[in-house]
């Protein structure tokens, strides 16, 4: 068998060590591995390299396409960039797989039962990063939905689903209030989970779903969801299964592949030999899997938890007065794991792996593009706090054509006209101006009309054109 050409960073804090043990673990169990290590993390950063990525780094990833990466440190301050953003935009990680489960009773929980996958988008949401500083008072962060991100990490849910035998599909949005943003990821989901009819599906509003998904786990099978709230939700589970140090972590491309455990460097435990592997070795097993050495994943997996039963526990999960018979270290954890390669647990729940899907295309299916009006524009002004009538009587006045004021608002609120006394108001104000029963206007309109208020002495910092498409509004309404 040809070996797999692989990527590998050992990374920091405890870093080395966990990736040394998970090596030496694939290497006993057989895996085919031709392995390039390369350097990322804090000696990088400090190098002056932004992204914390050595040049060289890029050129292995070039060829290998995989990257199994052990935890970096990220110093603070300084303009660094997060790598793992870097990696998953730069290299196209659409979507972050999390299986969570129960390893009850060697692993203290309250659910014995847990047995879900987290499928997070990687790319899009609140984590794009891009934020304004717009008035004194008010900061902005952009939360950008796309049709095409949302339609390839939902169809990439339900053919991981079909690929291991799980029976449901579940989304969690909160479109009740993000109706365009939140509600394009639930039209997105309820459109494609037709495509798979031997498949049940649901979805929740994310605040109720996660209070389910926290107290009865056992209820979800595969959950599909944006990015903020994957991100939140993954690291509950796997808290909520018994220790976020279990939790391996995937991060699927059409081109790339990059697997890592979900916790951080913790440098205050690095070079103890203290740390539990098992994090970034269920990574590995799920990298191998991803190319094709599905044998030899079945075969660390079964291992891994022998290891477990038979109560061989690394510090953060070992109990004195429970099942644990042995407390060992990181090298001490992997060298019983090896030890036990070709036996099968007995309690536990053995899995055997199958191939997991790669990036699913997209069907080839006849698009109409909709009509795009320009109906109307929201100025947003940076102006003192007071009061929004008197705001209000010296706005309505540049009105452009059909452009005319329709509304003011402060942190989205209705504040004019007749708005309450009582609400409280920064220094940041939408004037939302429209053209009667959304009559279309023109941007030369629009440029007149942002002239005539900044020559008035108006600060104005931001504008967002209002769209309709099909006559559909592409704009949210304001309350009131």
């Amino acid at each position: 068998m040809a070996k797999t050409p692989i990527t590998v960073a050992y990374g920091d804090g405890i870093g080395p060590e966990i990736m040394k043990a998970t090596l030496a673990i694939l290497e006993a169990a057989g895996a085919e591995l031709d392995i390039d290590v390369v350097e990322i993390g804090e000696q990088v950063y400090k190098r002056g390299i932004k992204n914390g990525l050595d040049p060289r780094a890029w050129e292995s990833l070039a060829r290998t396409r995989v990257f199994l990466k052990a935890p970096i440190t990220t110093p603070q301050g300084g303009g660094y960039k997060s790598l793992n953003v870097t990696m998953r935009t730069a290299l196209n990680l659409y979507a972050n797989v999390r299986p969570t489960v129960s390893y009850y009773p060697y692993v203290e929980t309250k659910y014995p039962n847990m047995d879900v996958v987290i499928i997070r988008e990687n790319e899009e949401d609140l984590y794009t990063g891009i934020e304004h500083r717009q008035t004194e008072q008010v900061v902005q962060c952009l939360k950008l939905i796309s049709q095409p991100g949302s339609e390839r990490v939902i169809r990439y849910a339900f053919e991981y689903a079909r690929a291991n035998g799980r029976k449901k599909v579940t989304c969690l949005v909160k479109d009740n209030i993000m109706k365009l943003t939140d509600g394009l990821f639930h039209q997105t989901f309820d459109r494609i989970a037709k495509e798979y009819p031997d498949l049940e599906n649901d979805s929740w509003i994310v605040d109720i779903g996660a209070a389910k998904l926290a107290t009865t786990p056992e209820s979800f099978d595969v959950v599909v969801m944006p990015n903020l709230y994957g991100d939140i939700l993954s690291d509950v589970t796997a808290e909520t299964s018994g220790s976020v140090g279990l939790a391996g972590s995937a991060n699927i491309g059409e081109h790339y592949a990059m697997f890592e455990a979900i916790h951080g460097s913790a440098p205050r435990i690095a070079g103890q030999n203290i740390a539990n592997p098992s994090g970034l070795l269920l990574a590995a097993v799920m990298m191998l899997v991803h190319i094709g050495q599905s044998d030899v994943a079945t075969r660390i997996h079964a291992a891994w938890l022998k290891t477990i039963e038979d109560g061989v526990h690394t510090p953060d999960i070992y109990r004195a007065q429970g099942p644990s018979t042995r407390k060992v270290g990181t090298t001490e954890f992997a060298e019983a794991v090896i030890e036990r390669l070709g036996e099968q647990p007995t309690v536990l729940n053995a899995v055997e792996y199958r191939e997991t899907p790669k990036a699913p295309a997209f069907p080839d299916v006849p698009h109409k593009k909709a009509l795009k009006q320009l109906v109307g524009v929201d100025v947003f002004l940076d102006w003192a706090p007071g009061k929004p009538d008197t705001l209000g009587e010296q706005v309505r006045q540049f009105s452009e054509g059909p452009l005319a004021l329709e509304v003011i608002t402060n942190r989205g609120i209705k504040v004019w006209p007749d708005g309450i006394p009582e609400t409280f108001c920064t220094d940041h104000w939408r004037c939302r101006f429209r053209g009667a029963n959304d009559a279309p206007v023109t941007p030369a309109q629009v440029v007149k009309l942002l002239e005539h208020m900044t020559e008035a002495g108006l600060d104005v910092i931001k504008t967002e054109n209002l769209y309709t498409f099909d006559g559909v509004p592409g704009y949210s309404a304001v309350p009131g």
